[in-house]
This record gives structure tokens, sequence and C-alpha cells, in this order.
């Protein structure tokens, strides 16, 4: 399955997500990413999947959906690992056009270095780009990139992007506690995202259970000096610190639905008691999953979560790349 949801999202509204990466490719391995580590950093990207299936599954989710009665706002490229790395991106956001349901596209833009990458993604209606810091060693710390990338390199890329992008820019920026929320730090940042202009710049904090058990979010007065300085420099700014709310939806299979959400997007438990009841299923489908090894349940800032069970090895590795 490709498709997931639709599911809430504060960003986008009603969102049906579409996840082309297999678990779990990515240029990065985010010390909070709310998927878990990644156990093979990469940067070249290739073909995953057939474009044609892709669009067909999207295609018959919409279907389903409008008879149900239920809203998509947007169709939104978001994986489990890094969406860029798909070869076949442009061309399915493409395909999915003639459905007239406006197409996002949630990256960590660490390959807008890239003119192919930028040249895919101003397809898109609304782009949200990834950039949590601006110097270098903030950025190894907290993104864990592929080592060969270059941050200068990404940069230069992303203000091209900024440039040439028709659509409706964002951009977000995770805070975690003792990394990236110093004062100048947070103005060298700043500065950048002002040479942006996008139409908003979204702070965020680690709310779901992150990959490295040390992360949390900041203090309040961090975080809304973060919000202070960024807006000196960028016309709107938006705390992304709420929770989006529990109105997933699926296919009505109550296990395909917990597994393809919660590979990209770990859910609480009043939300997956929720979608179970949506479907008159009981809880033994998730002690089914969980026995199974496909689902597992961790506890983060008092809430039990679950999310995809996914074998990862404890030392990630790279790949060797041109």
């Amino acid at each position: 399955m490709y498709v997931f949801g639709p599911v809430p999202s504060r960003r986008l509204g009603r969102s049906l997500g579409i996840n082309t990466i297999p678990a779990k490719a990515c240029s990065y391995s985010c010390v909070y990413c709310q998927v878990g580590r990644t156990c093979v950093v990469q940067k070249a990207r290739r073909r995953f999947c057939r474009p044609e299936t892709v669009v067909a599954e999207v295609e018959r989710t919409v279907e389903e959906l409008t008879k149900r009665g239920e809203a998509v706002d947007f169709l939104t490229f978001v994986a489990d690992g890094e969406p860029s790395l798909d070869l076949n991106l442009g061309r399915e956001i493409g395909l999915l056009k003639h459905l007239g349901i406006r197409i996002a596209v949630i990256t960590n833009a660490s390959l807008m270095w890239r003119a192919d990458v930028r040249a895919e993604l101003n397809l898109a209606d609304w782009v949200s780009l990834k950039i949590d810091a601006v110097n270098e060693k903030l950025w190894r710390v907290i993104n864990q990139p592929v080592p060969s990338l270059c941050l200068d390199a990404l940069l230069g890329g992303i203000n091209s992007f900024s440039k040439e992008f028709n659509g409706v820019l964002a951009t977000e920026t995770m805070l975690v506690r003792g990394i990236n929320g110093a004062e100048a730090d947070l103005e060298q940042l700043a500065i950048f995202l002002g040479e942006l202009r996008p139409a908003i710049a979204y702070v965020s904090v680690p709310i779901r259970p992150p990959a490295e058990q040390w992360v949390a979010a900041p203090d309040a007065e961090t975080l809304n000096r973060a919000v202070q300085i960024i807006a000196k420099k960028v016309k709107h700014v938006e705390y992304l610190t709420g929770y989006e709310g529990n109105s997933f939806t699926g296919n009505g299979v109550a296990a395909d639905d917990l597994l393809s959400i919660t590979a990209v997007h770990p859910m609480r438990e009043d939300a997956v008691r929720e979608l179970l009841n949506k479907t008159n299923t009981d809880w033994s489908c998730v002690e089914q999953l969980i026995g199974k090894g496909l689902l597992m349940e961790t506890m983060y800032e008092g809430r039990k979560f679950f999310l995809r069970m996914r074998p990862c090895a404890l030392n990630r590795t790279y790949q060797i790349e041109s």
C-alpha cells in the first residue's frame, strides 16, 4: 500500500498521504524522527515503484472517499524516509494533477542542491522544507546526514528553489532541547529564512516518540524566543506544537490502516481506539499485530503511542555513492 489516511494534519487539514519510500530510505537520521532511526543513510535517487501503480491506488482511494462524503484537502507526499529520493516523484505529481486536489510534498530539503529535485518539486502546489539549523556542526548533530552531503550546497539549492517555486513555500524548524535553541544560532537561522521569504515558517517541537531517547522539547521560554527571533525576519511564523486530533480514516480494514498510518505517523492510544471503532474492530486487532512483531507500543510524555515495527541495526550504515 502506498496510500494512507486521510490523516489530520496541523498544516494541511485532511491530508491523504502517499508513501513511495520503503522503510527507511533517507538521507538523514534525525535524532527526533518519529519513525525511528535510519538504518542505511543514503542520497542516491532511484525508482522504488511504478508511478502508474501509485496513481491507480490514489485514484481508487479518492473515489471511495468521495462516495463516503469524506473530504481530502491535499494529496501529500510524506514518507517514512525522504520523498525526493524517489526518481519518479515528478512523474507521480504530474499524473495526479487531473484529480484536481492540491498536491503537497514534505521534504527534509537535503537534495535541494540537485536541479532535477527542484524542478520536480516545482510541480507541487505546496512544499515544506525542513531547516533545523544553518550551522554545520548543529546540522550534523541534529539531522545526522549522509557524510558526503554539503550544507552550503543544499542551502544554496534551497535559496534557488525559493526564487523558482510558484506554489506555497513553507519551512519547518524542529527545536530540540540543548541543541539548536541558542540565541546566536536562531538569529543566524532567521536571517536565512528571511532570505527565502516563505509564506509561513513553522517552529515545532517533538510531540511523538523520537528516534533517540534523550531528545526532549525545549522549555517554553526557548520556544517563544525562537518564534520572536524568526518573526523579525519572516512575516508569518507559527507554532507547530499542538495535537492534530484523532480524525484518522483508512480503507476500512483496521489492521491495514493501522500499519500504513503508523509507518509514517505514530498514533496515540486514543486515536487508535477511535480508528478501530469506525470499523467495529476490537482491541484484539492491536494485540495480534503486536504479537506478530508488526506493531509496537511505547510511552512518550506520559502517553502511550503505537508505531510500525521495523528491524533496524543499532549502528546505522551509509551507502557509498558518487
